[in-house]
């Protein structure tokens, strides 16, 4: 059975899968199907969140896969209006999931615009007590986790941020690996044209197509990447492209889509 557990980085706890699969828009009827078609491709890594609405049907197929629990990386997130309720919602969400532990939690946006050192302390906390393994932010500026990191001395293992090629900012890239931050991207196809005369030729010389030189381009460089697709075909070809090979010259020539 294929495996995409590896390329992954480390963070606390484990390691995280380069690829991971995006439940974004996943309907909760419809995501026991679409992550159960993930897993059997062998996604190793499940993103949802609490804002999704479909961590129950993301914990359906967790169980219904027959996999270990150490085998599966998951990633839910704490909404930031759910800023007054922390501990609340991660046990909520550890019981619709049907786990005893997160492996990554994250702040899903700061809260009102507001880095919330307090909230943090709070995420640190459900760290400390067990109930993740790692914690993170997502959409969260570089001044806001330097905020985070001053006010109690501990750093997001992760920033999911939007990214895709035309996305790519190298400023931010350098300053996460500077601070120790995975980068995760979300949406690497929604601002992407599959069709751009530079991904279409990288993609023909490989013999693939332009959605899988995406996935290729994010673990070139070692950033996460959370492809979404409801569609078994596309699942598992979207997994494909986390082993392919790019050269160093065809990262630079799609670094240069950057808008």
């Amino acid at each position: 059975m294929t495996d995409h557990a590896t390329p992954s980085v480390p963070v606390a706890g484990g390691s995280m899968p380069l690829l991971g699969f995006g439940t974004w828009q996943i309907p909760d009827a419809d995501a026991p199907a679409a992550v159960g078609a993930a897993l059997e491709a062998g996604y190793r890594h499940v993103d949802t969140a609490t804002g999704y609405s479909n961590q129950r049907g993301v914990g359906k197929a967790l169980a219904a896969s027959g996999l270990a629990r150490d085998d599966v990386f998951v990633t839910t997130k704490l909404p930031p209006d759910n800023a007054d309720r922390v501990r609340q919602t991660i046990e909520e969400s550890l019981e619709q999931l049907g786990l005893d532990h997160l492996d990554l939690w994250l702040v899903h946006w700061p809260p009102n615009g507001e880095a919330r050192p307090d909230v943090w302390e709070q995420v640190v906390q459900a760290q400390a007590d067990g109930l993740t393994r790692a914690v993170g932010v997502s959409n969260y500026s570089l001044a806001q986790i330097d905020e985070l990191v001053s006010a109690t001395g501990t750093a997001p293992a992760v920033n999911q941020i939007r990214w895709s090629p035309v996305e790519f900012d190298r400023a931010i890239a350098d300053g996460l690996r500077e601070r120790g931050v995975v980068l995760e991207g979300y949406s690497p196809f929604k601002a992407s044209n599959l069709q751009d005369p530079t991904l279409v030729e990288i993609a023909g010389a490989h013999d693939v197509d332009s959605a899988q030189v995406i996935v290729a381009w994010h673990v070139a460089h070692g950033f996460v990447v959370i492809p979404k697709s409801s569609n078994p075909d596309r699942i598992r070809s979207n997994a494909e492209g986390a082993h392919l090979d790019l050269s160093a010259d065809e990262v630079a020539r799609i670094d240069a889509l950057a808008r």
